[in-house]
């Protein structure tokens, strides 16, 4: 379910960035950078990392034997992708939203994996 909300969003964030050239964010925002307008930007959103979280949601729901690598991939790549912007465009609230987003999937992947125990582990006693 978190990865379909992240596929869903990230192509909705890049159709309207591609389509409406950022729908509304400021240009001012992309000073600096190699970019003149929101379409590469968007696209980059809606195709790799909406495309990611896309191929991890089919994945992980057909469970492939693949899926934890690709949510793992999703997850970084969701961070990776919220770490420019923060940089580029500074702090928002959806911002912070979607970082939580991508170190749940992460955290979850290394759970399934039992990396993480969400038990309460004991350390040995000496």
């Amino acid at each position: 379910m978190v990865l379909y909300f992240g596929t869903i969003s990230a192509v909705a964030g890049g159709f309207l960035g591609v389509v409406a050239n950022g729908a509304g964010v400021p240009l001012e925002y992309l000073q600096g950078t190699p970019f003149t307008s929101y379409v590469v930007p968007g696209l980059v959103l809606g195709v790799l990392v909406g495309g990611t979280q896309g191929f991890a949601a089919i994945t992980t729901q057909r469970q492939n034997r693949y899926g934890h690598v690709a949510t793992a991939v999703a997850g970084l790549g969701m961070i990776l992708w919220i770490f420019v912007e923060l940089a580029i465009t500074g702090y928002s609230w959806l911002q912070a939203m979607y970082l939580a987003l991508g170190i749940i999937e992460l955290l979850l992947v290394l759970v399934i994996l039992g990396v993480l125990s969400p038990a309460t582990r004991r350390f040995p006693s000496r």
